[in-house]
């Protein structure tokens, strides 16, 4: 555990766990889960070991980043609870953006990466066990924020930090606003849904208007981005005229 954890401001619904350094937070929080801790633990660590991305890729995790997951039971299906990363999005650029020196240049890129000057400041990972009806029983989030530093070498889109873009924001204070903006944002969904936070999500979405390629698994295609549909679904219009929804997939701009 962390030997000072220097009078973190959370709201009352966090429960903190705080860690010098630990193999993966998104690991603890899902132990917390099966144990069954109540939502709001939230699993902040200095360093990760075995930082985990999507799709089972590595997250480089050195100290002076943010790593943190946190836990939900947000009483739903899978498919629903899914939709939640694009909160988690909005929650991580409201968290940052009036730390820069250039609040415009950050933006959300679908499904849930945080980008500054297309390049990714941010990523999110979520991990969920359900019961035999199909309802979520647990919910983990997990966040990496690149504050101080950033990879040279990724895959797809390059990387930067806040300090890169002239942020002096400190782990510290990114974990608090995020805490604040993300139990804000999570009881809007509560009440009124997903379609408020779908809304805000399009007001920053990266590319809209714009040609994008989505790659999948032994596919890849080319279209006009025009929405974000109710389910969180990318629809892209065709070169045909006809529309086409991706649930799933990889997404690059034009000269990534």
């Amino acid at each position: 555990m962390m030997q000072n954890q220097g009078g973190i401001d959370l709201p009352p619904f966090f429960s903190l766990h705080a860690f010098d350094t630990i193999d993966s937070t998104n690991l603890f929080a899902r132990n917390l889960a099966d144990k069954g801790e109540r939502e709001g633990a939230l699993v902040w660590s200095l360093k990760q070991d075995q930082g985990v991305g999507r799709r089972g890729r590595g997250w480089s995790s050195p100290s002076g980043n943010l790593y943190c997951s946190v836990l939900l039971r947000p009483e739903c299906d899978a498919a629903e609870g899914a939709k939640l990363s694009f909160l988690i999005a909005i929650a991580l650029l409201r968290a940052v953006k009036d730390t820069l020196p250039e609040p415009d240049t950050i933006a959300l890129k679908w499904p849930n990466d945080l980008l500054i000057n297309r390049r990714k400041l941010a990523g999110i990972l979520l991990e969920s066990k359900s019961d035999a009806n199909g309802k979520l029983d647990w919910l983990v989030i997990g966040t990496g924020v690149n504050i101080a530093t950033f990879p040279q070498s990724t895959e797809g889109l390059p990387a930067t930090s806040l300090k890169n873009e002239g942020s002096h924001a400190s782990v510290q204070q990114v974990l608090e606003n995020y805490s604040y903006q993300l139990l804000e944002l999570y009881m809007l969904w509560k009440t009124e849904g997903f379609d408020p936070i779908r809304r805000i999500w399009m007001d920053h979405a990266i590319g809209i208007g714009e040609k994008i390629t989505v790659r999948l698994p032994g596919d890849e295609f080319t279209g006009i981005f025009q929405d974000l549909d109710p389910g969180g679904a990318l629809v892209l219009a065709l070169e045909n005229g006809k529309t086409r929804t991706v649930t799933a997939g990889e997404v690059f701009f034009s000269g990534n």
